[in-house]
C-alpha cells in the first residue's frame, strides 16, 4: 500500500513536462496574482469613493436642513435637499420623539440615536438590517443644534448605499472579471508560447531522427536573430563538426585497415609459398623478410596507439627542456642517409614532453633524409616568444595546394612510392598533433628549394622554478658547431621511427 501512496506523492508533485505549459502556468500564475491583487484594489477604493461621496451628499443635506431648522423651526414637513430625502429632526431629550421629517420619513421612528463626542456637532454613522430600506444600510450624518421650543435637537440627513457596495455584487463581479482576463490571458501565452517555442519543437524533432549512421542532417534555422536563430546555427556548427570527426574517423579505420592489411597479406603470403615449396624456398630471405613486414606492422601499430593517445587529450607531464640540446641528443643518435648540417642557438628553454618533442624531431628528420638529394639542415633559434625548429631538405618539395593534405592521416603524395619505403603515413599527423598538445603548431613553410616544415613551441623564459618536482631534461652532449660531428655522416637510416607522408 506504499508505492501507490509514493507515487501520488511523486505525481503530486511533478511539474509539466511542456516548456510551453509551464511557461503558460507561469504567465497565468502572475497575471492572475497581479489581477486579483488589483480587483481588491478596485473593490476597496471603489466603496471608499462611493462611501466618501455618499455620506457628503448626507452632511451637505442635514447642514442645510440645520441652518433652516435654527432659522424657522421644525413645524411641518422638511423639503428634499439636493436629492436626500431622508431627514429628520429628532429631540435629544428622554422621549427621543421625531420632531419633524421629510415626507420619505413620515410616521417612523428617528433614524439614530447617536450623540457627537464633547466639543463636536457632527456624528457619522451607518445603519444596517432594517428591513425597510431594500439597500440595506444607509450612511448618515447628524448634525446637532439648538431650536428655542425644544433645546437640543439633532438633524440627520440619510443617504441609502447602492446594494452592490452592501452585499457580494462586486466581490463577484470584480472576480468574475478577473477570471474572465486569466483565461484570455492563458490562451493567448499559450498561443503565443507555441508559435514562439515551434522552431524549438522542429529543432528537437531534427535532432530525433539525425542517425549515427547519417549525420548530415541539420536542423532548421529560423528567420531572426534571436536565441532560438543562434542555437539552431550553434546546433548546425556542432553537427558539422561531429560530421567531419565521424568522417574523418571512418577514413581513419579504412585506411588503417588497408595498412595493416598490407604486411599481414604479404607476410602470409610468403609463409604460404615457404609451406608449398620449401624445397625452394630461401628460409633466411623468407625470414628476413617476414620481419619486415613484422616490424612495418609493429611501427603502424605503435604510430596508431601514439594518435590515440593524442586524440584522448591527455595533457603531457612537460618539464623544463633545453631544445637545443635535444636536437642534438637526436642528432648524435642517429645514423642519417645524407650529411645533416645543424644550427643551434644555446638556451633556447621550452615546456615540453622530452620523448614526445623528440619523436617530433625524428619523424621529421626522418622525413626530411628520405626525401633529400644531398643535404638537411636544422635550425634552432628564439624567435620573439617562440621557440623555433626548422628542418630543411634538398628534395623535390611540396606544392602549395598540399601544404595541408601531408599532415592529414595516411597520406603520401608520391604515388611512385610503395608502403614499405614512404614509412606509415602517419608521421607528420603525429609531429602536428603534439605540436598542438605542447600549446605550439607544425607548419610548410616557403623554402627556394625543397620542404622547410616548421615547429614553433612557446618559449619558456626566467630561471628554472626552484623546489620543483619535475626533473630538468637535457642532454649531456656538447655545444654544437658550425659543421657538428654527424654532418659527415652518410650510412643509410632504414629501422628509425616512421617517417613523413610525402
Amino acid at each position: 500500500m506504499r508505492v501507490p501512496a509514493l507515487q501520488w506523492r511523486a505525481r503530486r508533485g511533478q511539474r509539466p513536462h511542456s516548456l510551453r505549459a509551464r511557461v503558460t502556468l507561469a504567465a497565468v500564475s502572475m497575471i492572475g496574482t497581479v489581477l486579483m491583487a488589483v480587483g481588491i484594489l478596485v473593490v476597496v477604493a471603489a466603496n471608499h469613493l462611493i462611501t466618501s461621496h455618499l455620506t457628503a451628499r448626507a452632511a451637505d443635506a442635514a447642514r442645510k436642513t440645520t441652518a433652516s431648522v435654527r432659522a424657522g423651526g421644525t413645524a411641518g414637513s422638511l423639503p428634499t435637499r439636493d436629492g436626500v430625502d431622508l431627514l429628520q429632526v429628532v429631540s435629544t431629550g428622554p422621549d427621543g420623539r421625531v420632531l419633524a421629517a421629510s415626507a420619505s420619513l413620515r410616521g417612523r421612528p428617528p433614524l439614530d440615536h447617536a450623540r457627537p463626542g464633547p466639543g463636536r456637532t457632527r456624528v457619522d454613522t451607518r445603519i444596517c438590517g432594517d428591513p425597510a430600506w431594500k439597500s440595506g444600510c444607509l450612511d448618515v450624518v447628524g448634525y446637532q443644534t439648538a431650536v428655542p421650543a425644544h433645546g437640543t435637537v439633532m438633524v440627520y440627513g440619510a443617504v441609502p448605499e447602492p446594494r452592490v457596495l452592501g452585499g457580494p455584487v462586486a466581490a463577484i463581479t470584480v472576480g468574475g472579471l478577473c477570471l474572465l482576463l486569466i483565461v484570455v490571458a492563458g490562451a493567448v501565452t499559450w498561443r503565443v508560447a507555441g508559435r514562439t517555442l515551434r522552431p524549438v519543437a522542429e529543432i528537437d524533432r531534427a535532432v530525433s531522427g539525425i542517425a549515427s549512421s547519417d549525420l548530415s542532417v541539420r536542423v532548421p534555422v529560423p528567420d531572426g536573430t534571436d536565441e532560438t536563430a543562434r542555437l539552431a546555427a550553434t546546433l548546425n556548427a556542432a553537427l558539422d563538426r561531429l560530421q567531419q570527426t565521424a568522417d574523418q574517423q571512418r577514413r581513419f579505420v579504412a585506411d588503417a585497415s588497408h595498412e595493416l592489411r598490407t604486411p599481414l597479406t604479404a607476410l602470409r603470403t610468403r609463409i604460404e609459398l615457404a609451406l608449398a615449396a620449401p624445397e625452394e624456398t630461401d628460409l633466411l630471405e623468407t625470414l628476413r623478410e617476414g620481419l619486415d613486414d613484422s616490424e612495418r606492422l609493429h611501427h603502424i601499430v605503435e604510430d596508431m596507439l601514439v594518435l590515440a593517445r593524442l586524440d584522448a587529450g591527455v595533457a603531457p607531464v612537460l618539464a623544463p627542456l633545453d631544445l637545443g640540446r635535444l636536437v642534438e641528443s637526436e642528432l648524435a643518435q642517429r645514423e642519417p642517409r645524407l650529411p645533416v648540417f645543424a644550427r643551434v642557438e644555446p638556451g633556447v628553454m621550452v615546456a615540453g614532453n622530452r620523448l614526445q618533442l623528440a619523436r617530433v624531431l625524428v619523424n621529421l628528420l626522418t622525413n626530411a633524409d628520405r626525401h633529400a638529394v644531398d643535404r638537411v639542415e636544422v635550425n634552432v633559434r628564439s624567435e620573439g616568444d617562440e621557440a623555433v625548429v626548422e628542418v630543411c631538405d634538398d628534395g623535390p618539395g611540396i606544392p602549395f595546394a598540399d601544404r595541408e593534405r601531408v599532415f592529414q592521416r595516411f597520406t603520401r603524395l608520391d604515388a611512385a612510392r610503395n608502403r614499405a619505403s614512404g614509412g606509415t603515413g602517419l608521421g607528420l599527423t603525429i609531429a602536428r598533433d603534439t605540436a598542438i598538445v605542447h600549446g605550439g603548431r607544425l607548419y610548410v613553410a616557403d623554402s627556394p628549394r625543397g620542404a622547410r616544415l616548421v615547429l614553433r613551441l612557446p618559449l619558456m623564459r626566467g630561471p628554472i622554478p626552484s623546489g620543483s618536482s619535475v626533473r630538468t631534461e637535457f642532454s649531456s652532449s656538447a655545444a654544437p658547431t658550425a659543421q657538428p660531428p654527424w654532418a659527415s655522416t652518410t650510412e643509410r637510416f632504414g629501422r628509425g621511427p616512421s617517417g613523413g607522408p610525402r
